[in-house]
């Protein structure tokens, strides 16, 4: 692996860190957003329904955040030990 492409892994790995980190703070936001659209697809609904509806969407991107902002640093925690790697085998050589 060049350097070229452990920096593109690096930037592609703090933009899937980014939008997790995003969709785990405005998690509440986007859930309800997405609940009141089907509140309104559905023309009215129990208000426990709603509820349960409501927290799902949440939970639903509180866990697709937090797996892409883990994937994310992940990745780039993988790609800084690599190219530390590669920069003490350039300075044995």
């Amino acid at each position: 692996m060049t350097k070229g492409n452990l920096v593109g892994t690096l930037i592609f790995g703090s933009l899937i860190g980014i939008i997790g980190f995003v969709m785990l703070f405005n998690s509440v936001n986007f859930g309800t957003s997405l609940a009141e659209k089907w509140l309104i697809k559905e023309g009215g609904a129990d208000p426990n329904t709603y509820n349960i509806i409501l927290k799902s969407y949440i939970n639903n991107y509180l866990v697709g955040g937090s797996i892409l902002f883990s994937f994310g640093l992940l990745i780039d925690t993988l790609a800084y030990f690599k190219m530390q790697i590669i920069k003490v085998k350039l300075i044995d050589v």
